[in-house]
């Protein structure tokens, strides 16, 4: 099958190929899914699950891509809960072989079933940023309807989502970030929105929740903001900075089949939209992670139509 490797981390995205790889086969509780859309997450090719298996065993050339919508072709052993098929989507494990191939092997429990009035693109876009967006507000943050929410990067690809989850959970919005993402944060919902290099944060006043995605100096200056009794979610890393009187998360998302049907029913209802940037075909997909210039939205490779 046709797939998009990496073999050296030092070369990033620049060091994608195409090439053929084998098929592969379904382990206990797996599927195999014929992919019809898929994307990389922005700092991947960092993260070290990309190069090395859980103990620590080089595993290029690798395959990258967690988030991913297609059909499932065959089922493992003792899979349960999804049928050849069926329309899925969802998120890969991280040391495993990912989505930019033409088949991917993959844990059933990891996927949701794709409505059939949702586009493969939407399906294979919602993933990372909704459940990115969800856990962190939602499972992590407690948002409530009525509470103040600082959403940083709100034009972004999590944040936008995470702007319209707060918007649509009936909280104030607070978007942040370049002066050139103000519209497209205003349009996905944000009710005020902060300039970071030129507006100061602390103008923003008390607010019950900060959605972070910067890290640094932003995570810093964030929780001088957070209200008693409110949190700081980050998912920039590890922190010292913690609020005087609330809490600092800093979390990993993780597959959560439940939550992806949740999600994708906002998005048939309407109140979601997902952030798309460029759509490309697989023999584009090196070029389209490789942009001359800063690309605004989620880049998705699409297999098949």
């Amino acid at each position: 099958m046709k797939a998009i490797v990496v073999t050296d981390q030092a070369a990033g995205t620049a060091g994608m190929k195409l090439a053929e790889r084998p098929e592969p086969q379904p382990a206990i509780g797996d599927v195999i899914v014929q992919v019809y859309a898929s994307c990389i997450t922005g700092d991947e090719l960092s993260w070290p699950s990309t190069w090395v298996d859980r103990q620590n065993r080089d595993r290029t050339p690798s395959i990258p891509g967690h988030e991913l919508a297609g059909v499932v072709t065959a089922l493992g052993y003792g899979t349960t809960g999804l049928s050849v098929g069926q329309r899925v989507f969802g998120l890969t494990d991280w040391t495993r072989d990912g989505a930019l191939a033409e088949y991917i092997a993959v844990e059933a429990r990891n996927l949701a079933p794709l409505p059939g009035d949702v586009d493969f693109t939407v399906g294979a876009a919602i993933v990372m940023p909704g459940l990115t967006a969800w856990q962190g507000l939602f499972d992590h943050g407690r948002l409530q309807a009525g509470q103040t929410v600082l959403v940083h990067g709100a034009a972004g690809i999590v944040g936008s989502m995470a702007v319209q989850l707060a918007r649509a959970a009936g909280a104030y919005v607070i978007g942040t970030g370049r002066a050139d993402g103000r519209k497209a944060a205003l349009d996905f919902g944000a009710q005020e929105y902060v300039d970071l290099d030129k507006d100061k944060l602390k103008k923003v006043g008390g607010v019950d929740l900060v959605f972070d995605v910067f890290g640094g100096d932003v995570t810093k200056q964030s929780a001088e903001l957070i209200r008693a009794g409110g949190t700081l979610v980050t998912i920039a890393g590890p922190t010292d900075v913690r609020p005087a009187n609330g809490l600092t998360i800093d979390f990993v998302v993780v597959p959560d089949r439940a939550q992806l049907s949740e999600i994708v029913q906002w998005v048939r209802d309407g109140r979601l939209r997902p952030n798309i940037g460029t759509i490309a075909t697989m023999d584009e997909a090196v070029a389209a992670f490789n942009p001359t210039k800063r690309s605004k939205g989620k880049t998705i490779i699409r297999f098949r139509s």
